[in-house]
């Protein structure tokens, strides 16, 4: 039987969340979302990279928040596709009792909620919310039913921001969510910048397709959505450089993608 959200889902039209899925090695994608996602490849190889770290900065910084941190909630907006290792199976894995909101508005996403449901754990939580992640006011509301604000919640952007229409709407959103929080919240984010031009050129194409626009913000852009929070060592930089143990003096960096994890005073 087809479900409300699979009624909704556009094959004609690439989605990054199915793009990012494809380069991550996934099987959730269309023809359209291939053939997006291979030319994408050829204007910047090093995306399938980005896609790569991204999921490994993701692990480390959920198992730094549940582990040493001891946060049991958190907020993930702007998921996109499950894949491997997701917030819920990382958090759960060091603290059972994790609750875990996903937030994300691609129907084919949604679709696959049915199965986050169903492989958390018996003592946390793991929910699914369909919202565009413009609408901070009602993101909260939806996480009100099943996260404490009274207690410190992560919450988590991951690559999503460059879908913001402007700078000052990405501000708008981040500082929404973080001022519904309490003391001890974390903010984690990244996102890409325009350091490198072929990664611009990648960005500028994909709108050409009709996919929703990404734009490429600056490092002190980037930076400046965690204006007023305190910075986990080893701060803002590269995502492959944080707390990675495997990343050695001296290797090349070859994707521009930035952000950190910050405590909430």
């Amino acid at each position: 039987m087809t479900n409300e959200y699979e009624s909704m889902i556009r094959t004609d039209i690439p989605s990054s969340a199915r793009i990012w899925n494809f380069w991550m090695g996934g099987k959730d994608f269309y023809e359209v979302d291939r053939v997006v996602g291979e030319a994408s490849l050829k204007i910047d190889p090093d995306i399938a990279t980005v896609a790569v770290q991204s999921r490994q900065f993701l692990v480390r910084v959920v198992r730094y928040l549940a582990g040493e941190a001891g946060i049991r909630q958190f907020l993930d907006v702007g998921t996109g596709l499950p894949t491997m290792q997701n917030t819920h199976e990382v958090a759960q894995s060091v603290a059972p009792e994790s609750k875990i909101v996903y937030i994300d508005n691609d129907p084919l996403a949604l679709t696959h909620a049915r199965a986050l449901l169903t492989s958390t754990t018996d003592e946390g939580v793991t929910a699914y919310f369909n919202c565009d992640f413009h609408d901070p006011d009602q993101i909260v509301a939806d996480a009100r039913n099943i996260l404490n604000f009274t207690q410190p919640v992560g919450v988590m952007f991951m690559g999503v921001l460059g879908h913001a229409r402007t700078y000052e709407d990405m501000l708008r959103i981040v500082r929404t969510v973080m001022d519904a929080t309490p003391s001890g919240s974390y903010l984690v984010l990244w996102d890409g910048t325009p350091d490198s031009q072929a990664y611009v050129t990648l960005c500028e194409e994909y709108t050409k397709t009709g996919g929703v626009p990404y734009f490429p913000r600056t490092q002190d852009a980037i930076r400046a959505a965690f204006d007023g929070f305190e910075f986990v060592e080893p701060g803002f930089g590269p995502i492959t450089e944080w707390r990675n143990d495997a990343v050695q003096v001296g290797t090349p960096q070859s994707i521009s993608s930035y952000g950190g994890v910050a405590r909430k005073p």
